[in-house]
């Protein structure tokens, strides 16, 4: 690397922002290609104690190379032109990378095409760098794995020290945090993006499911699973979610999302947003499993809320608890969802049901078995037609326990704008309704473990929740590299 970029690199890209990236390359003093090249070198130094990297797509330069000659003239396709972006590794893409879901048994799976929000980043103009570590089949493989392992990938690290990492979006969460790239994408089923984002002091945009195409993306859940950004700042993951949202005829649930045609996310991250708003918190859900010290944050956390002009509407009863939710809704829908996943990849992959995936682990179990499988062998044992009365009771139950009776009543009774939560309490209420959640960086602990916030609200609320998010980031700037 020459001296310029390695001086650019050690004093300018740390934390840099996608808005500040734009403005070096508009004006010729970066181009993607270097910035890529960056990254790369960044990766190669940092990732060898943090795993959050599974692999680098090996055409990552030339597309550089290929959108700084677009902008040489004159083309510039949006804010992501020329800007590197890691992805989960669950989401095909149709080029020199695997698709593995963090599995061993998928190890040798290269997807035929672009999930749909892939072909979306790269009309937008950004570079694919890689796929990103992350825990084992979304988290949903043994009731005793740990956050952010897997069998293809090891181990992700917190880049803040020996911290829970999270999951299941770990690698996406820890290469942010750690300036591996700028923004990353993840998925969430129950607290995949929320709980990552929050154990690294990111800002992650759990969407409405429905707002962005899951067609291309491995699956766990047909009614909870939703892509979504995870970033620095607040305005980087507004940028990333606002180009990826759009109707797919592969993905019916989509056709909301046409509501946010028009909008321009950079005018949402206003910092008067909170300015009269309400907002609700449920001390009963999270009130025994929070430390002294994460309760004393979140005070703190509702003093500043208050500060910047919101009124807090204390003590709200949300009439259920999560774990009333259970898990049964995923436990039937997985198998239908990965089979149909599967029996459509090409005939050379052997692994076509999730009954081959069990089999080719207990043929390797030194390599894949390291905490066992029961939850896959569970999962297994339902018919995956989505026939049982089970399935349709759960599904039923939770659709109104979630969003009926806990935060439908809860916005409209009470009159509030959302509700707010102390690290990633309350994410399966948002997951169970298919409602919005977002998290944003607001302390730290003594030890130096991070401690956000999560914003919920009504569906398709992204704008208002990316507003009063920004205007919280802008108050505290809570965040700190690791």
């Amino acid at each position: 690397m020459n001296g310029k970029l390695d001086e650019m690199r050690h004093e300018w890209l740390e934390e840099a922002t996608i808005r500040q990236m734009q403005e070096k390359m508009a004006t010729g003093h970066l181009t993607s290609e270097e910035l890529t090249v960056m990254y790369m070198e960044i990766i190669a130094e940092k990732d060898r104690n943090i795993n959050a990297i599974l692999e680098l797509n090996p055409q990552a330069l030339q597309i550089a190379r290929a959108l700084d000659e677009e902008r040489r003239r004159g083309i510039v396709r949006s804010y992501l032109h020329g800007i590197p972006v890691l992805l989960k590794d669950n989401m095909d893409t149709g080029d020199g990378m695997h698709t593995s879901c963090g599995s061993l048994a998928m190890k040798n799976h290269y997807a035929t095409e672009d999930a749909f929000l892939v072909k979306k980043l790269r009309e937008a103009g950004a570079v694919i760098l890689g796929k990103t570590n992350m825990t084992e089949w979304a988290n949903f493989m043994s009731d005793r794995m740990r956050n952010g392992w897997s069998s293809r990938g090891g181990q992700v690290n917190n880049p803040y020290g020996l911290f829970d990492v999270g999951g299941s979006s770990s690698g996406a969460a820890a290469a942010v945090a750690a300036n591996m790239a700028a923004v990353s994408i993840g998925t969430e089923t129950s607290g995949s993006i929320i709980n990552p984002s929050a154990q690294n002091a990111l800002v992650g945009i759990k969407p409405t499911v429905g707002a962005i195409s899951r067609s291309g993306v491995i699956p766990l859940s047909f009614t909870q699973d939703t892509p979504g950004p995870l970033a620095r700042t607040v305005e980087d993951a507004a940028i990333t979610f606002g180009l990826m949202v759009g109707y797919d005829e592969a993905d019916p649930i989509t056709g909301e999302a046409e509501r946010f045609d028009g909008i321009n996310w950079l005018s949402l991250c206003d910092a008067n947003s909170l300015k009269g708003k309400r907002i609700g918190i449920a001390r009963s859900i999270f009130v025994r499993e929070v430390s002294t010290e994460r309760k004393e944050n979140f005070e703190e956390a509702l003093r500043r809320l208050e500060s910047l002009g919101a009124e807090l509407v204390d003590n709200i009863d949300l009439g259920t608890m999560e774990d009333d939710l259970g898990y049964d809704v995923l436990l039937y829908e997985f198998k239908a969802a990965l089979n149909g996943y599967l029996g459509k990849t090409p005939m050379i992959n052997p692994i076509r049901t999730l009954s081959d995936i069990i089999q080719f682990n207990k043929e390797h179990p030194d390599e894949t078995l390291k905490f066992g499988q029961v939850m896959l062998e569970k999962v297994d044992r339902t018919s995956g037609t989505l026939t049982e009365p089970e399935y349709i009771e759960a599904l039923v139950r939770n659709r109104h326990l979630a969003g009926e009776l806990a935060l439908d009543r809860a916005f409209d009774e009470h009159e509030i704008d959302m509700l707010v939560f102390p690290q990633d309490h309350g994410c399966s209420f948002s997951a169970a309704a298919g409602y919005p959640a977002i998290t944003v960086p607001s302390s730290f602990t003594e030890e130096g473990e991070p401690f956000c916030i999560t914003l919920c609200g009504k569906a398709y609320s992204e704008p208002e929740l990316i507003g009063y998010a920004y205007a919280y980031e802008q108050a505290t700037m809570a965040r700190r590299k690791p």
